[in-house]
């Protein structure tokens, strides 16, 4: 196991579009939470030294900071250490610090730089906020900072997604993560905004075309569906779930596959910090990991190495796509082609058998 994932629920507000596992009100269960993250951490891992480690949530920087310091003294050596930080939550303090715990990559919620489509994603923080955050974790040392942006917001524009796109390339990340907005059904969000989501809808394939030409032209890489780097500077703890390799994740509602299994642990914080995981279990036969294998591999821009991955192909699917120019068999490996990405899912199904 090389890829650790930390999950760390709280927020002071749960946005309506959020199906994540997070945890409101339930500031003064901080301290107890790291504990049972460390007893669990103790149980499925050696301590020995990992590729990454990511802090995910929820808010990781909302965590109180000597709790979320306790941690991450407490975790094991790692190439590449993430953690998730929404702007309003960044001191100058909580820069320094996390640098000193020996953090190297940091991924902030900036979302958009409209300050009314911040209000209609119910985030706390503003354009300046994002830009003051992102001024103090460079001034920390930080030479490894991501943004994260999200477009198909209700009455969002294309000009207000080009806003987005010129004030994230100024700013100079070294990567930028760029999601289409998922509601999920029965969340108040698509409750309250289902219309205006279903109206865009159309939009979407038109402002990922307008996103990746936008990104790209800057200088960034599109080496990922959602994801544009400069430099070499892949998020590697992503990388690792798209190259279908094992990781390990702790922690309230955490996900982690390992070898022919894939578990889950309970999403009811009482429990977890009992002890008591009340794992989902789903076994992993050679075909679901192989079919996995290649629907997250054709994520990226290399690339996939076909080595016993054939079986899990169609062949005649895949001479279509070849056929259309979506896709390229090269005996060996497989990729999709630009216009292949851009249509993504849709080709992958094709090419499954």
């Amino acid at each position: 196991m090389k890829h650790l994932y930390v999950h760390l629920p709280f927020c002071p507000h749960r946005c309506g579009y959020c199906d994540f596992v997070t945890a409101t009100g339930r500031d003064h269960l901080h301290g107890a939470y790291v504990d049972a993250l460390l007893r669990e951490l103790a149980e499925e891992h050696d301590g020995s030294s990992v590729q990454t480690i990511f802090l995910g949530g929820g808010t990781p920087t909302y965590t109180a900071l000597p709790e979320l310091l306790r941690l991450l003294r407490a975790l094991p050596a790692a190439r590449e250490l993430t953690v998730e930080a929404n702007p309003e939550t960044v001191t100058p303090e909580l820069a320094r610090e996390l640098r000193t715990a020996g953090v190297n990559r940091v991924s902030l919620g900036a979302q958009t730089f409209q300050p009314h489509l911040l209000q209609v994603l119910e985030r706390r923080a503003t354009p300046a906020d994002v830009e003051q955050a992102f001024g103090l974790f460079r001034s920390a040392g930080f030479d490894n900072l991501s943004l994260d942006l999200i477009y198909g917001i209700p009455g969002q524009t294309p000009a207000q997604l080009a806003d987005d796109l010129a004030h994230a390339i100024a700013l100079g990340p070294e990567h930028i993560s760029a999601y289409e907005l998922e509601a999920k059904p029965g969340t108040r969000f698509t409750i309250a905004h289902g219309a205006e989501l279903e109206r865009q809808a159309e939009q979407m394939e038109d402002y990922f075309e307008r996103v990746v030409s936008t990104l790209t032209g800057a200088g960034y890489r599109w080496y990922e569906t959602a994801n544009f780097c400069r430099d070499g500077r892949r998020a590697e703890h992503n990388l690792g779930y798209w190259l279908g390799r094992d990781y390990l994740g702790i922690g309230v509602g955490a996900v982690s596959t390992l070898g022919s299994e894939r578990r889950r642990n309970t999403s009811k914080i009482q429990r977890y910090l009992q002890g008591r995981y009340d794992r989902e279990i789903e076994l992993l036969d050679e075909e679901t990991r192989s079919r996995e294998r290649v629907m997250l591999g054709l994520r990226l821009d290399e690339p996939l190495p076909l080595r016993g991955l054939r079986a899990a192909l169609d062949p005649a699917g895949l001479a279509r796509a070849a056929t259309l120019g979506l896709a390229v068999d090269g005996g060996e490996t497989i990729a999709l082609t630009r216009r292949g990405r851009f249509l993504g899912g849709a080709v992958t199904a094709e090419i499954l058998a």
